[in-house]
């Protein structure tokens, strides 16, 4: 089986998200492809099998070390790259199937734009639980997908220093965001998942498929370039729909090969 590992919404090598990309011929069984992500041990692994759907280039799924997801953005920009600079050099739109329904992505010279459904955040109380383990008092706090915390500047959002272990106690969310405006863009945040075996995101998509909707209309702007704080680092260009978000961002291959799957 082909592999790829691609940095995801990076200007360069060793920045953004990595993610691994392969692309079997058929579906290997969920147990496999789970030991695969665990052996790769990156926040993910996607696999894009060519699909039979009309309309469709690729079904795509998307595993952590501990479990498959429901949604990824840089390994989706990831995939795409590798099947734009690898697999077919004449693309510039693709279609994916996957979970989350459909999904497409454009091409758009070095970068690539991902066409995502909005997940709604509500507001909620912060528990004492919540601050403890963040460590800061938060201006706002909200639940999406993930635990969201608002706050005031983008120095805090770099300092913030959470309790990994206890982070797994909170009852709320997937994982914890911490976001703040940004000092050299519109908006930063960083993001933690310990629950799935990612202590921190280098660069999230999926929170930003919540934080741009509440950005564009916090900072009146319909497209913003936000910044991911983790050691890093990465930049997304966002684009609030509406209803779906646009996050583009660049892609840099840093490695590919076989995975020797029939030996013992």
């Amino acid at each position: 089986m082909k592999f790829y590992v691609v940095d995801a919404f990076a200007r360069k090598l060793f920045e953004g998200n990595p993610a691994n990309i392969c692309l079997p011929d058929a579906w290997p069984s969920d147990a496999l492809m789970q030991q695969i992500a665990f052996e790769n041990n990156l926040s993910e692994t996607a696999f894009a099998v060519p699909s039979t759907q009309e309309g469709v280039d690729y079904d795509l799924r998307w595993f952590t070390p501990v479990e498959e997801v429901p949604l990824c953005g840089h390994a989706t920009l990831a995939a795409a790259h590798v099947i734009c600079s690898q697999i077919d050099r004449s693309a510039r739109r693709l279609t994916f199937s996957t979970q989350s329904g459909l999904l497409h992505v454009q091409k758009q010279g070095a970068m690539y734009e991902l066409d995502f459904p909005v997940i709604p955040m509500s507001p909620i109380k912060p528990s004492a639980l919540m601050i403890e383990v963040l460590g800061v008092q938060p201006r706002e706090t909200w639940l999406a997908r993930h635990l969201i915390f608002v706050l005031e500047s983008d120095a805090q959002v770099r300092a913030v220093t959470p309790d990994l272990v206890r982070m797994k106690d909170i009852p709320e969310g997937v994982g914890c965001v911490v976001t703040a405006p940004g000092d050299d863009c519109d908006f930063v945040s960083r993001t933690f998942v310990p629950k799935r075996g990612v202590n921190e995101d280098p660069v999230n998509g999926t929170s930003h498929t919540s934080l741009v909707p509440y950005w564009a209309g916090r900072l009146g702007k319909r497209t913003l370039t936000a910044r991911m704080r983790s050691r890093r680092g990465g930049t997304l260009h966002c684009t609030n729909m509406g209803d779906r978000v646009l996050l583009a961002g660049g892609a840099v291959l840093y490695a590919q090969g076989v995975l020797h799957l029939d030996r013992e």
